[in-house]
């Protein structure tokens, strides 16, 4: 049941996004579907105890191949389907905790325990955020190349 809550919750602000991104009304649905099931991907994956990281880029990879899919069906850019669909999975508590970290070593000074906090909490949403990239660009490099991959 989580997995489905999961995946009904990320619809809502994969679907607020591509409103904010002037998606076409008739790829809306297809927004908060990819929205979703990337999200019950990456659930899945944290699950199964697959870092959040690599969750991220498998879910990414997932919307990015989906998007593909359906720009062919409906002859649309596959940006339209997969960016919004991904914001929902942008580590904000992350990048959020090490603001914080990074403001109270500012007025408390140095401590190792703050630096720490920062420092894993930065490196953690700086590679989220690249599997997030890498992952809706994968697809693209995969069927769009001009030359063989080899």
């Amino acid at each position: 049941m989580a997995l489905l809550e999961q995946g009904a919750l990320a619809m809502i602000p994969a679907v607020g996004f591509a409103l904010v991104f002037n998606v076409p009304a008739k790829a809306l649905k297809y927004c908060a579907v990819a929205g979703g099931l990337g999200m019950m991907v990456r659930f899945s994956a944290l699950q199964q105890g697959i870092s959040i990281e690599l969750a991220s880029f498998m879910a990414a990879s997932t919307v990015g191949f989906l998007g593909i899919y359906w720009s062919k069906r409906l002859l649309a850019h596959p940006k339209v389907f997969t960016v919004a669909a991904v914001i929902p999975m942008v580590p904000g508590v992350f990048a959020f905790k090490s603001m914080i970290a990074l403001v109270e070593l500012n007025q408390r000074g140095f401590s190792t325990e703050l630096f720490t906090v920062l420092v894993d909490n930065l490196l953690k949403a700086f590679f989220i955020t690249g599997g997030l990239a890498l992952g809706l660009a994968l697809p693209g490099l995969l069927f769009y190349r001009r030359k063989s991959v080899i």
